[in-house]
């Protein structure tokens, strides 16, 4: 069965389904280090990535049997989970962000039998990492999915834009404040604000986005391709289906295909711009009309690290944004004074 659409591990496992096994990735990451961020497109198994990782800091051995962790994993430890998602709702309406984070952190209070706390959110989010730390004795893992989703969904309204940048500069600061109480951090999301934006208050965060090594932690390679979906391939041009979209870069040794359209390929057995044609978002076309770009100049575009490493809402670089939601990609790098310079692509 294709997991068209599915972000559930235990689902994935439960129902059979072909899964691409990430969990090397996942093992390297948490033996690494502790705070990280990752920033990919869309539909491109970020979700699923961080449900990987909070079935596997909760002790869910049964899902994880067969996987490349299962046996270098400490299965008898658990430890408690904080996942913040942004995922749903309409982030664009006055206050709606603080609204989403104190429900969101009463349905775990209540989860684990705390009693709703009814202080400002980052405070109660500080209280309730060092709550479950006191009563289970373990270290608390941090998750948050699509964390600028709140920024992304009010571009088109400045000043709500930056409350709510603003709301979360605050929240996310609380992390760093309870260091000794956690074990893992991962945030995730499509685009990457500037750290004085945003992450002022977690500036202790590592940026894998383009770390070679974890080039692959999202999509799928040929390898992986050829392996997991052997059984589907048959009556497919495998040559086509590189040329159609094996085209992603994240400066590793090879490219990645998009999940979101190989799956939809061999569910209808025909190529299309799947990827491309699920919804392109609003604030990204709104932007580009009021910047008067036009898309034939983006082909053979050359931006350096600055360019491609961050953005704020008062300065959004087109081609950091473009790439970040994955409408270029990397085509090639090479050194320059200070760094590297990188020539972008459509995918």
């Amino acid at each position: 069965m294709l997991p068209t659409g599915m972000t559930s591990l235990r689902e994935i496992r439960k129902l059979g389904c072909y899964y691409v096994d990430k969990t090397d990735h996942v093992r390297r990451l948490v033996e690494r280090g502790k705070y990280y961020f990752l920033s990919r497109p869309r539909r491109f198994g970020k979700t699923l990535l961080v449900d990987t990782l909070q079935k596997l800091f909760e002790g869910n051995e049964e899902l994880f049997r067969g996987l490349a962790v299962h046996g270098s994993w400490d299965w008898s430890v658990r430890h408690p989970v904080v996942r913040i998602s942004f995922g749903g709702g309409d982030f664009g309406i006055q206050d709606f962000v603080r609204r989403n984070v104190e429900d969101q952190l009463e349905e775990t209070e209540r989860v684990v039998g705390l009693e709703p706390d009814p202080v400002e959110a980052s405070i109660r989010f500080r209280r309730l990492i060092r709550a479950l730390h006191e009563r289970t004795g373990q270290k608390v893992v941090i998750l948050v999915d699509e964390y600028d989703k709140p920024i992304l969904d009010a571009l088109g309204d400045r000043e709500l834009a930056l409350a709510n940048r603003d709301f979360l500069r605050g929240f996310y600061a609380m992390i760093k404040d309870c260091d000794e109480q956690l074990r893992f951090v991962f945030l995730t999301g499509v685009t990457k604000f500037s750290k004085a934006g945003i992450f002022s208050g977690l500036n202790n965060l590592r940026d894998i986005t383009l770390a070679p090594e974890f080039s692959a932690i999202c999509g799928y390679t040929d390898e992986e391709l050829d392996t997991v979906f052997a059984p589907e391939l048959d009556g497919l041009d495998r040559n086509e289906i590189r040329r159609w979209y094996n085209g992603y870069n994240w400066l590793g040794p090879e490219k990645v295909y998009n999940p979101f359209d190989v799956l939809l390929l061999l569910a209808d057995r025909r190529f299309s711009n799947y990827w491309f044609q699920s919804g392109t978002p609003t604030f990204l076309v709104d932007l580009l009309s009021r910047r008067r770009v036009a898309t034939p100049t983006l082909e053979g575009l050359v931006a350096d690290d600055d360019l491609l490493s961050a953005i704020d809402i008062d300065d959004i670089g087109i081609e950091a944004l473009l790439f970040q939601t994955g409408y270029l990609t990397i085509a090639g790098e090479e050194a320059a004074a200070g760094g590297y310079l990188y020539r972008l692509d459509y995918p």
